[in-house]
């Protein structure tokens, strides 16, 4: 029993950190229609960027607001120079992503040196506290914590405001969004930096529990694949079940059977492919 407990807060907490990644990188291709390949290297950078600010004496707070808004500006950037002059050429924009990708992992190894780090935990955070019997870290009790919080937060910004109903309207119906007089190349710019800000303050959250090193954006972008297609293209609850899942697979698999581990991960995505291509988790037509 306490094997299982153990296991299955761990699969939350990389469950929570995986909804980081993915929340965005789903919204993204829901909305434009690109997959991001860069977005494993907004996670890795994101963690860079919070590192520095962390060994420059600053607050943990701090490297996680940096984290993001320093991706959030990233994304932006390469949607309004590179992205949005590339509209309709898919080939093109996967190739873009993919080249920013390689410069960000080449880059981050030149600054950052090609040593795994971890980074440090809050001191207030340190530890272990018990709970329903066992003695788990309170820091990845707290990346549940917040995680979930801002989960509920986005889906209050999607479902609740107008901004939210612009962005879903864009996600169903580009076209007729456009026709509606939504602004949606500078929805595309919102969405862009939204995305890659989950994906930055993810990195920095994710820091001390998985490390940061050159490598990890590849390590991450299979996930958010794998929750994409299980949750389905711009579906945010989608893409929390499908984290949450792909946590705990991956999770009990590595735990469990870590030789299979991977194949473990990968078979739901296949069956997901061949039985529901739309996405496990994915709203059914009404």
């Amino acid at each position: 029993m306490r094997f299982w407990l153990i296991q299955s807060l761990n699969g939350l907490a990389l469950g929570g950190l995986l909804f980081l990644l993915s929340a965005g990188f789903s919204l993204i291709f829901g909305l434009m229609r690109v997959p991001n390949l860069t977005h494993g290297a907004y996670f890795m950078l994101g963690a860079y960027v919070g590192l520095s600010v962390l060994n420059a004496g600053h607050g943990f707070l701090a490297a996680a607001l940096t984290g993001a808004a320093a991706i959030a500006i990233l994304g932006g950037l390469s949607e309004r120079l590179l992205l949005r002059r590339l509209a309709g050429r898919t080939l093109s924009q996967v190739l873009v992503t993919l080249g920013i990708a390689f410069i960000i992992a080449d880059a981050s190894l030149m600054i950052w040196s090609g040593d795994p780090v971890p980074l440090p935990v809050p001191e207030a955070l340190r530890g272990v506290m018990p709970v329903a019997g066992v003695f788990f870290p309170k820091y990845r009790l707290a990346v549940i914590v917040v995680s979930a919080a801002l989960a509920a937060g986005l889906w209050l910004l999607l479902e609740r405001t107008r901004l939210g109903a612009m962005i879903r309207a864009g996600v169903d119906d580009t076209e007729m969004a456009r026709g509606l007089g939504i602004p949606v190349p500078k929805l595309f710019t919102i969405v862009f930096c939204l995305g890659a800000a989950l994906a930055g303050i993810g990195g920095v959250l994710g820091g001390p529990i998985l490390s940061v090193y050159p490598g990890l954006d590849m390590d991450m972008l299979p996930f958010a694949l794998i929750v994409l297609i299980l949750g389905g293209a711009g579906n945010l609850l989608g893409a929390f079940a499908g984290s949450l899942f792909v946590g705990f697979v991956y999770t009990f698999g590595q735990a469990l059977l870590p030789d299979l581990a991977y194949v473990i991960l990968f078979l739901p995505m296949v069956l997901a492919l061949v039985i529901r291509p739309q996405g496990l988790f994915a709203r059914r037509a009404a």
